[in-house]
């Protein structure tokens, strides 16, 4: 029997709402990241290298490869682009006056913040509408769902 929570799948099956929800807001997530790529004039890999740069801050070469999964030749034509549209400069680093720093441009920072915080404050003023144990057992379900998603990547991915 089929409850107000469960939704049939594609197997013939039914999946409690809930999952539903969560694949939705899957797809929502990717629609909102197309969006600040195309907000950014950025593609998805430039988008990629921005994110770690603004989390990170200033990277080396090097370390944005790696955290990009690429070569440090592509990272090079990844930094030309980014670097082309004004959203990151080379500089010295601070200390290995050998190196070169990717710096992300404040104004790029402010324009990617601009897009991404409306979204953050919101998803926050929900979850602070929610009383203290049911915020507790919302963010132990998401927790729960992220440990069943890491597990599901072979580690190095």
């Amino acid at each position: 029997m089929t409850t107000a929570y469960d939704t049939p799948d594609a197997a013939g099956g039914s999946v409690h709402r809930a999952t539903v929800l969560l694949r939705e807001m899957i797809s929502a997530n990717d629609a909102f990241v197309d969006h600040m790529r195309r907000e950014l004039s950025v593609n998805s890999t430039d988008l990629d290298a921005m994110t770690h740069l603004i989390s990170s801050g200033p990277l080396g070469p090097t370390d944005l490869a790696k955290r990009l999964h690429l070569s440090t030749a592509a990272v090079t034509t990844v930094v030309d682009r980014l670097e082309a549209v004004g959203h990151v400069s080379r500089a010295q680093h601070p200390t290995d006056r050998r190196s070169v720093v990717i710096v992300p441009s404040p104004p790029s920072v402010a324009q990617a913040m601009g897009v991404l915080m409306p979204m953050i404050t919101g998803i926050d003023s929900v979850i602070g509408s929610f009383p203290a144990d049911q915020r507790d057992v919302i963010t132990d379900y998401l927790e729960r769902v992220l440990t069943v998603y890491q597990a599901q990547v072979p580690s190095g991915s």
